[in-house]
């Protein structure tokens, strides 16, 4: 039997990315949109944020190694599951970039006021007030929520907004340390 050539090597192995959930979409192929993403929000990214930099998993091991960046996670909280009455829930741990601020829910591209309230008061105060400090948005690899929480931002008037589009998969890819954080509080909910 002839061995298998290149062509149709590349052809089983794009199969079967697709096949484990990988998306068929290269890279680069994605646009970056004018408004919000509002739903899909684990899809292809675009390479882009207009007023933002976007950084790989090299430059941000940077911020963080010189500790003058402030780190915002904003992988949304797993729903509560519907439980028999006086079950205890406990939420599921999120391994994070040590030192990140857990923000979670603040990247759907649609925020109700509370919401909306509940990013900018906290994004504040992770800043200290001062809106030309370096903040980083994350959250997966090919996660809008990220997106959409950086270009929020940039829109309310931060100077160095930096998305990092692999978020904590190609930070844990490289091996770099993760921790355990617990998401910011709102006001008013419970888990």
């Amino acid at each position: 039997m002839p061995p298998m050539s290149r062509t149709v090597l590349v052809v089983v192995l794009t199969a079967g990315l697709s096949w484990a959930g990988a998306s068929p979409v290269a890279a680069g192929d994605v646009p970056e949109p004018t408004g919000y993403r509002l739903n899909d929000y684990r899809a292809p990214v675009p390479d882009t944020l207009a007023g933002a930099r976007v950084l790989d998993t090299k430059a941000v091991e940077a911020l963080w190694s010189a500790g003058s960046a402030v780190f915002i996670d904003v992988l949304p909280k797993p729903p509560r599951p519907k439980l028999p009455p006086g079950t205890v829930f406990r939420l599921p741990p999120r391994e994070s970039i040590p030192g990140a601020i857990w923000l979670p829910d603040v990247g759907y591209g649609a925020l109700a006021a509370d919401m909306a309230a509940y990013f900018k008061d906290n994004l504040n105060e992770a800043v200290q007030g001062d809106a030309s400090r370096t903040v980083v948005f994350f959250c997966l690899a090919d996660c809008w929520m990220s997106w959409n929480a950086a270009r929020r931002a940039v829109e309310w008037g931060y100077r160095d907004v930096v998305w990092y589009p692999e978020g904590t998969d190609g930070w844990s890819f490289e091996g770099l340390p993760v921790a355990k954080v617990e998401p910011v509080p709102r006001p008013g909910l419970t888990d």
